[in-house]
């Protein structure tokens, strides 16, 4: 049952579709993900406390919301399941550019929530940074509308507050800003938990605190508001891994709303027309406009020394270009049905971290420029790191191109028997896997013919040879030559992955790249590392004509 997008919400979903003012591919891919979650499930917009909620904006400096704020703010707050009680998006991920009005949105909201016009009672609002300022700076902000002469005795009725208190006469649920000591949070009955500076946590220790205090109170939500920043690693990449894999792998949003404003790439910044991609706000702040433009300037002269400019403003780090692979428009192309390879020439790549995590092989085949891939992996049930995986990998299992190994290791004779199999139907010229990891493997790959000691057999793959073959990579990925038919499991491994320059032991740049994991522990690059090794001995297929197979090429 289908239900109609309000005007609140639907502004914002169609300036974005008509590009105007500009908007990132996130936000594209977010307008047409909140169009089919309006069009294909029963829910409910509570549009009568809606707009409730955002005439409160009158009280505060900026007068009224902007249409991204009324979009996000009005799915955040005011849109529900069909049983018109669990809020379809408990979780609001918001990152924006530097200077957009977080701090302004926080206020709002949190406001609206212990104002007369939510009927959950006692809903406390924790706002939560790492230092006190970012902490209260949204409490002063709904004080000081308190506290304005011109609005002083009516929002009195409505509002209670002292230096250490901020409530709502009805609703009695209290505004306050906590910061990272742990005391005194035993005993918390919050109903939002916002986050301020996102980009500044760690780890997820504080955020873990304040999530599990929740359950208490009905309609509990989650708020994430952040400026991108340099902490790699961190809760800020998972989260905007998390929105990215919903807005473009298809992954289910569970309650997780992804708001990600950025530039889609750094050259993008030396057209300022661009820069509402990062800000949404900037059109309707002209002195904002103004000062971003000054910044700038002072970047281009002494970028070493404003490197916050690209990062806060524009919402990409400096090293954003050394980060991924490739576009994921790019991954996405891969996804083209594959010929009928039977009888073709081909090498192997293994690729695993350890046996008891995820090991995979690819087959990879060429005709002149055009380069097709085979992938499957195989998924230990014992991974520690499993649990961390969000990705549909179950389904990956259904569809067949990955392995569930019920078992505390994954035994490297799986492998090989699916190499026997492959060269059964495909020619094998050669195979390639990583130098330090080909003990483990070494009994399996000699029981099918392959012995590291015959080197027109078996290559052991090391750091140059990456090197190597990460031009020819970034090439096949810019001119769209990969066929890897579906493979979601082959998509998502590129998506984890990033180039990283290697420089000689003195420091100095080779402008070379090796490829690492974005994030070490939830994220698996071993189907992409598989492939890499493959490309690495390319050569053996030449320009890729079909060759059948001769009698006793390859040892059962």
């Amino acid at each position: 049952m289908s239900c109609n997008i309000p005007p609140e919400i639907l502004e914002y979903i169609e300036q974005v579709e008509a590009d105007q003012p500009r908007a990132c591919k996130e936000q594209h891919a977010l307008a047409a993900l909140i169009r089919r979650i309006f069009q294909a499930e029963d829910i409910y917009v509570d549009t009568e406390r809606m707009r409730k909620y955002f005439r409160l904006a009158r009280y505060f400096p900026y007068d009224q919301l902007f249409p991204w704020q009324t979009f996000a703010l009005g799915l955040w707050l005011c849109t529900y399941r069909a049983d018109r009680t669990t809020p379809r998006f408990k979780t609001l991920f918001s990152m924006v550019g530097r200077g957009a009005g977080k701090d302004g949105v926080i206020a709002v909201s949190s406001a609206a929530l212990i104002s007369p016009y939510n009927p959950v009672p006692h809903y406390n609002v924790d706002i939560c940074a790492n230092n006190e300022e970012q902490a209260v700076t949204p409490v002063k902000d709904i004080v000081e509308a308190l506290e304005n002469p011109k609005w002083e005795a009516k929002l009195s009725k409505y509002y209670y507050h002292t230096k250490e208190i901020l409530r709502g006469r009805k609703n009695l649920g209290e505004v306050k800003g906590r910061t990272n000591n742990p005391k005194g949070r035993d005993g918390m009955r919050s109903g939002a938990v916002i986050f301020n500076e996102v980009h500044q946590y760690q780890n997820y220790d504080n955020i873990k605190v304040f999530v599990t205090g929740q359950g208490k109170v009905a309609e509990p939500r989650v708020g994430f508001f952040t400026s991108n920043g340099d902490v790699s690693d961190g809760p800020l990449d998972d989260y905007l891994a998390r929105g990215r894999r919903i807005l473009f792998e298809g992954e289910a949003d569970d309650g997780f709303l992804p708001f990600i404003c950025c530039l889609n790439s750094k050259d993008q910044v030396h057209d300022e027309n661009n820069w509402c991609m990062a800000n949404p706000s900037l059109p309707y702040l002209p002195h904002l406009m103004q000062e971003i433009r000054d910044e700038y300037r002072d970047w281009k002269e002494r970028p070493e020394q404003n490197g916050d400019f690209i990062t806060k403003r524009m919402g990409i780090r400096e090293g954003a270009k050394e980060i991924t692979v490739t576009d994921y428009e790019n991954i996405k192309a891969t996804n083209k049905p594959l010929p009928d390879l039977s009888g073709w020439n081909c090498t192997v790549g293994i690729d695993y971290a350890e046996l008891n995590d995820w090991a995979a092989v690819d087959l990879h085949f060429r005709r002149g420029d055009q380069r097709y891939d085979i992938n499957h992996a195989w998924i230990c049930a014992n991974s520690r790191t499993l649990p961390r995986i969000k990705a549909p990998w179950k389904t990956w299992c259904e569809m067949g191109c990955c392995t569930y190994v019920d078992d505390v290791s994954i035994s490297p004779y799986l492998l090989t028997d699916y190499i026997r199999e492959a060269g059964r139907k495909y020619n094998i010229k050669k195979l390639a896997l990583d130098n330090f990891r080909y003990t483990m493997m070494a009994e399996a790959l000699q029981s099918i013919g392959f012995d590291a000691k015959d080197k027109a057999r078996v290559k052991l793959i090391r750091p140059s040879d990456i090197m190597q073959v990460d031009p020819v990579i970034q090439d096949c990925f810019d001119r769209c030559l990969f066929t890897w038919g579906d493979s979601p499991h082959l998509r998502w491994a590129v998506n984890n992955t990033k180039r990283v320059r290697s420089s000689r032991s003195q420091g100095v740049d080779t402008g070379n790249f090796i490829y690492a994991k974005i994030e070490a522990k939830g994220r698996k690059t071993d189907p992409f590392m598989a492939l890499v090794a493959a490309m690495a001995i390319e050569g053996e297929l030449g320009t890729g004509q079909v060759q059948l197979p001769k009698i006793g090429a390859i040892y059962w």
